[in-house]
């Protein structure tokens, strides 16, 4: 009986420190777009939180997700994403570059990501992770060390998607980060804004 009522409480600590993980402050609201950022244990970089309801389906965000080459039609300063390893139509690697101003130097990210449809028509689980070392890097590149997302979706109407999008990110390079802080959220802001468009067709 104690060893069960330890379990609990191992469980229940678990849980909450996943959920005291994040302190969210919110930095944009426009447009249905809820913009939030939150201090990272062990990081100086901002974790990212975006909340929205746009009109769409679960079908239509998965063929955008998928679609690997057309990421640059509304990933915010996306250059090229292409397909580097399909282990199933929703489980994939893939490089993407991201334009950056100058001075600084582009980025970089291999990204695996994983669309879990297991517990459809109730949510939508997707998660993106960077796997650096999987593609060798590219001369005057920056490639990004740390990058992980997760996505739940939901769809409260026949035509309607909430999502709640988390990033942690660590661009690399030298960009200080209270520089990288201060825009934190225009890059989120804007992939969502042009998600919702590309939704809507």
């Amino acid at each position: 009986m104690k060893g069960f009522l330890f379990l609990i409480l191992l469980v229940f600590i678990e849980t909450n420190k996943g959920h005291c993980q994040y302190n969210w402050k919110p930095q944009k609201d426009k447009n249905g777009i809820k913009v939030y950022l939150s201090d990272v244990a062990g990081s100086s970089f901002k974790a990212i939180k975006v909340e929205c309801t746009l009109t769409g389906s679960y079908a239509k965000l998965i063929a955008l997700l998928t679609n690997v080459s057309g990421l640059k039609n509304w990933i915010y300063h996306n250059k090229t994403s292409y397909l580097l390893k399909q282990n199933s139509p929703l489980d994939f690697v893939y490089y993407s570059e991201t334009s950056m101003p100058w001075p600084l130097s582009n980025r970089d990210v291999i990204l695996h990501l994983k669309i879990n449809t297991d517990s459809l028509p109730k949510f939508l689980s997707i998660k993106g992770y960077n796997e650096p070392h999987f593609f060798p890097e590219i001369p005057g590149i920056v490639r990004v060390p740390h990058y992980k997302a997760n996505w739940t979706v939901t769809m409260p109407t026949a035509q309607s998607l909430h999502i709640s999008y988390i990033l942690e990110i660590d661009p690399g390079g030298s960009i200080p980060a209270w520089l990288a802080n201060s825009f934190a959220d225009k890059g989120p802001f804007g992939t969502f804004s042009n998600l919702a468009d590309l939704l809507k067709k």
